[in-house]
């Protein structure tokens, strides 16, 4: 006789689940199929087929399997050989942080909140890890070099979270809007660039605004003076 086999759901004849890899495989299908606030231990338990209390023995809680999910897939991200000049290397880690948040804009909502980034393992903090070390030999003091890397972060989640929500308004959650359509007696230079803002907008802007933040960051190098 036949040994049953796995539902499309996985919901008969499936072995627990006790391989992390599993759990990161399925939490990840429920992200990206229905957005990680919809993420929870019993709801992934019941996608997968086992009981609650088989999961709990692998994560405690929602945040547990969002960190999970983060460690695996930053820890996937091959570390690119980077520049000896401390500010090249700060843009180039900077580019990396980018290209990886951009894959998964989802992961940039979750991280934005300050202190999460002390729950990732180390091998997933190597982007942080070098900003903060090339501001420091750049010359910057511990706590400038902090404010480089939160300040390039704060840019660089905006940029992604505004593209990613651009994104969704093109697909039709709202109507698009143009400045062009705007009283030029009272707002002169808006209504007058309107038409160059959307072709602006959907350019690549994101290194040349890098590159101009980096350099204001780095100007107020060394200790403070009181």
């Amino acid at each position: 006789m036949a040994s049953p086999t796995a539902s499309p759901h996985g919901r008969t004849g499936r072995p627990p689940l006790t391989s992390r890899a599993q759990i990161v495989a399925a939490a990840r299908e429920i992200i990206e199929r229905d957005g990680w606030e919809r993420l929870t231990v019993r709801r992934l338990a019941a996608e997968i087929g086992v009981g609650a209390t088989t999961l709990y023995h692998h994560v405690r809680s929602k945040e547990d399997l969002l960190v999970l999910v983060l460690n695996h897939y930053l820890g996937t991200i091959e570390r690119p050989r980077l520049p000896s000049d401390p500010r090249d290397r700060i843009i180039a880690a900077a580019v990396a942080m980018h290209d990886a948040a951009a894959a998964w804009p989802w992961a940039v909502e979750i991280v934005t909140t300050d202190g999460f980034l002390g729950l990732l393992d180390e091998s997933a903090l190597w982007m942080v890890e070098d900003i903060v070390a090339a501001a420091e030999d750049y010359g910057c003091t511990p706590a400038q070099a902090i404010v480089v890397f939160r300040s390039i972060w704060y840019y660089t989640a905006g940029e992604i979270l505004v593209r990613a929500n651009t994104a969704r308004s093109r697909a039709g959650d709202l109507r698009p809007a143009s400045l062009s359509r705007l009283d030029a007696s009272r707002l002169p230079r808006l209504a007058a660039i309107g038409d160059h803002w959307a072709t602006v907008s959907q350019g690549d802007t994101y290194p040349q605004g890098l590159r101009a933040l980096v350099d204001g960051l780095l100007a107020q190098a060394g200790p403070a003076v009181s």
